[in-house]
């Protein structure tokens, strides 16, 4: 990458065929393993467990000792592969899916491509997770809240279009816990009222609309490999776009605000006469670089991520037989049609009824170590972070606060295997039978 070569060092290469090496590898192998055979849940039925493993492990451990750890041929791998995997046709890393969202809106908001202005309405989905909506405030943008759907969780179209004024000028949606949003319905709304769409894909990785991936369908998307996701590079994430002017002015803001990690210089070669190539700054930026440690992780988590998909589609395929049965007092979110649910979460809604309520079954739940949590944080326009912020909230919110006071979560994740799936079946069966029904 530019911005390491222009101070080109010799970084060590590391001898895979060595003995030493062969025998650090095996080390690192034993150790993993040993750990993870001592390592005890406590029959805890956990919201996420780690998905990387010893081939993680050694990978890093190359990049550590070849002393090549900043920003540089990994994390091209990284993009790359991540691209090729999605047909995405743009990926450009970051050190957080909270850190793709600020760089989506700060680009979109970036003077030199004058897509959004400060003033302009943005409309999301009440229900957002935090690094969704304060990108849009820190950027000048007003956030419109609107209803989601109850079944599916995600916002709903129909909301979208009543809220539309002439300020409107894009849509963020986020694909709530894995499930993929009603994207036809959206694209017509983006495409009648000429607005941009962002994606907030951070929860949905592996997520599938219509044979396409989610992240397919915007302007910009953004992706999150954060510890407790579905793959992993501890910290991590990622922006997409079909536009390499888009592309260039992320990896701009990415760095510094300094135009030495694009490929096409000659687009600011008015300024070469004046400023060193590689010190030009053409934009306020930020240091938001995924690192090479990160992205070696990256590059062997994507060769497992098909495999966790699958388990996290068979586990809530299970649960939600089982649930079904009992579809009177609770309820599986539903997986939104023609499209894959790559299940974040298992997220689960108590129907009304006269025999308990949500906090009930939450308490039991925990008291049988099965963890549980709130899906996202509920409806983000009541958060008392918002009363210091000008933003507008578009018709009611029943169903958000409905969902709000009604919902939770439990893990759905890779680890799990089919004795703690029939403990999770055990333990809600237990639970209906102390409540007689």
């Amino acid at each position: 990458m530019p911005n390491q070569s222009y101070y080109k060092k010799d970084s060590i290469k590391v001898n895979k065929s060595s003995k030493d090496w062969s025998n650090l590898k095996k080390n690192l192998k034993k150790v993993f393993i040993n750990t993870n055979k001592n390592y005890k849940r406590n029959n805890r039925i956990k919201l996420m467990e780690p998905t990387y493993g010893v081939e993680e492990i050694i990978a890093a451990n190359e990049v550590l000792i070849s002393t090549n750890v900043t920003m540089g041929a990994q994390v091209a791998k990284f993009e790359k592969n991540y691209a090729n995997k999605y047909n995405f046709k743009h990926a450009v890393s970051c050190n957080s899916g909270s850190s793709a969202n600020l760089l989506a809106l700060s680009v979109l908001t970036d003077r030199n491509l004058n897509i959004l202005k400060p003033g302009d309405e943005v409309i999301v989905s009440s229900y957002s997770w935090s690094t969704t909506i304060w990108p849009i405030l820190q950027r000048g943008l007003i956030p419109v809240f609107v209803d989601i759907d109850k079944e599916t969780l995600n916002i709903n179209p129909s909301k979208i279009i009543k809220a539309i004024t002439k300020k409107t000028k894009a849509i963020m949606i986020v694909h709530t816990y894995g499930n993929p949003c009603q994207m036809d319905e959206i694209n017509k709304i983006v495409s009648k009222k000429k607005l941009i769409l962002i994606e907030d894909c951070c929860e949905a990785i592996g997520a599938i609309y219509k044979n396409k991936s989610v992240g397919s369908f915007g302007i910009l998307s953004t992706f999150s490999f954060y510890f407790s996701h579905h793959i992993t590079t501890l910290e991590g994430g990622i922006c997409i776009t079909k536009s390499s002017k888009i592309r260039d002015f992320i990896k701009i803001q990415r760095s510094h605000g300094w135009i030495r990690d694009i490929k096409n210089f000659n687009k600011f070669k008015n300024y070469f006469r004046d400023f060193d190539k590689n010190f030009i700054f053409v934009s306020e930026g930020y240091n938001l670089r995924l690192n090479e440690l990160q992205a070696a992780i990256g590059v062997e988590q994507l060769k497992k991520i098909n495999n966790f998909v699958k388990k996290r589609r068979y586990i809530a395929n299970k649960l939600i037989n089982f649930f079904n049965k009992k579809n009177y007092y609770i309820r599986i979110q539903k997986e939104t049609p023609q499209s894959k649910n790559s299940y974040f979460g298992i997220a689960i809604i108590v129907t009304k009824n006269r025999y308990f309520n949500r906090d009930e079954l939450v308490k039991f739940l925990n008291l049988n170590k099965i963890e549980t949590r709130p899906i996202i944080c509920g409806n983000f326009s009541k958060q008392p972070g918002m009363a210091k912020f000008k933003y507008r909230v578009s018709g009611d919110m029943k169903n958000s606060t409905f969902i709000e006071k009604n919902s939770f979560a439990i893990g759905c994740h890779q680890n799990l295997d089919i004795d703690e799936i029939n403990y999770i079946e055990e333990v809600f069966e237990k639970f209906f039978i102390d409540k007689k029904l």
